[in-house]
């Protein structure tokens, strides 16, 4: 019965599903509208009309989301007792909302001491009910796992912004993810051409408008390519000058982290104390060269260095290599790549001149030529390993010890039995 929900919680929720069983109409809208608040981007979310005999009837077989809300018209004994039964069908963990008919505090303290996260009064108003769960997903599930992904040249000109674009352009458009692209080139960015915008932004402006936490400011240096790619349009630095130090690099990553799933760097034409900041704490890694003896020894010893950086391992690192076909009879074959590097390759991209060169000369992304399609759906995979898909239902237990509705309403039920 949460007539104020404490503050805290605008940030990005964890990946996560819930469960709505309601007959109340407003309360049902309110439910449905949550798709528009950011906050929700990683959340799953389904309204189904019922009450709590629906709810067991639905996880007799199926596995239980991280979160089910459920609408009751009675709140005595009888409705305890179905609690009960509904925890029986349930994962370990599942937390538990009750929206109910009338203000009771009593009720209120006897559902939160079985384990029920929260009490609300119908009709319940969509602010008031993104609040109340994102504070018990928060208080369930932690803040935040965001990715981050960092895409890396062995050397220039092997195509890492082309295939960077190709991978956003994948994460936004296949896999529906709330993304975000920047680069850490300044003035010497190409990112533009194929997303179709000027730059606006320098990278030093970005950085110092994060230190800040101005939010809004931010949002104003952006461009949004689709509705889920939102890209920094950064360019306008000076060359020949350096942008930022590494440490407010790492405070706009920070920000961009709480508002997005996904947040990808390309790290071509950066200098390489930028690089080494983001490549130590990407969650992922793509190494892109072309399967050239100079590009395959600059990866070569680069992946030492990331080894290193790592701690003697190379956690989610990913050879793509790009251009092959460029010099047939002389790239280094396929096994040869794999005996030198210690690492089989990723993935392949075919040299297609017309589909990389048309789009750079035309200033089109790679999904609006001919065979675009293919390059984005080679790429999908390396994204896939960090990254799901918030349409996909997680029935995935959750370790939520006591603090959920079965951690607290299963243990009594089964001492009962």
């Amino acid at each position: 019965m949460n007539d104020k929900v404490q503050t805290g919680t605008s940030v990005l929720l964890p990946a996560a599903t819930i469960d709505l069983f309601l007959k109340d109409k407003e309360t049902s809208e309110a439910a449905r509208s949550l798709v528009n608040d950011w906050r929700f981007a990683r959340v799953t979310v389904s309204v189904e009309e019922g009450d709590i005999e629906t709810a067991i009837q639905s996880y007799e077989q199926a596995g239980s989301p991280s979160l089910i809300i459920i609408e009751t018209d009675t709140t005595g004994d009888s409705f305890v007792g179905r609690l009960e039964a509904l925890s029986a069908n349930c994962d370990e963990g599942t937390a538990a909302i009750i929206v109910g008919p009338v203000n009771d505090v009593n009720l209120y303290r006897k559902l939160t001491s079985m384990g029920v996260s929260d009490y609300l009064v119908r009709p319940v108003a969509q602010d008031t009910l993104s609040e109340v769960i994102a504070k018990t997903l928060i208080d369930q599930m932690g803040v935040s796992d965001s990715r981050l992904i960092a895409v890396v040249g062995a050397k220039g000109g092997v195509g890492t912004t082309s295939l960077t674009q190709a991978l956003v352009l994948g994460l936004s458009q296949d896999l529906n993810q709330k993304t975000f692209l920047m680069d850490a080139a300044g003035g010497w960015s190409t990112l533009g051409i194929g997303l179709g915008f000027e730059p606006i932004a320098k990278i030093s402006e970005a950085t110092r408008v994060a230190a800040n936490h101005d939010v809004d400011s931010l949002k104003r240096l952006l461009v949004q390519p689709n509705d889920k790619l939102s890209v920094l349009a950064s360019g306008s630095d000076p060359m020949l000058e350096n942008m930022v130090e590494p440490e407010e690099y790492e405070t706009l990553i920070d920000l961009l982290m709480t508002s997005y799933p996904v947040v990808v760097v390309d790290l071509s034409a950066s200098r390489p104390a930028l690089k080494k900041a983001v490549l130590s704490r990407a969650h992922e890694l793509l190494l892109v060269t072309t399967p050239t003896l100079p590009s395959l020894r600059a990866a070569r010893t680069l992946m030492h260095e990331i080894k290193t950086l790592q701690g003697g391992a190379t956690h989610g690192l990913d050879l793509v290599v790009n251009m092959q076909g460029l010099a047939p009879g002389k790239e280094v074959p396929k096994a040869d790549i794999k005996a030198a590097l210690e690492r089989e390759p990723s993935t392949v991209i075919p040299f297609d001149p017309k589909l990389f060169f048309g789009a750079e000369a035309e200033g089109k992304n790679i999904s609006q030529m001919k065979g675009g399609e293919q390059i984005v759906d080679l790429m999908l995979p390396l994204a896939r390993k960090v990254v799901k898909n918030p349409s996909e239902k997680n029935v995935e237990s959750t370790d939520a010890g006591e603090n959920g509705l079965l951690g607290q309403v299963l243990n009594k039920f089964k001492t009962k039995s």
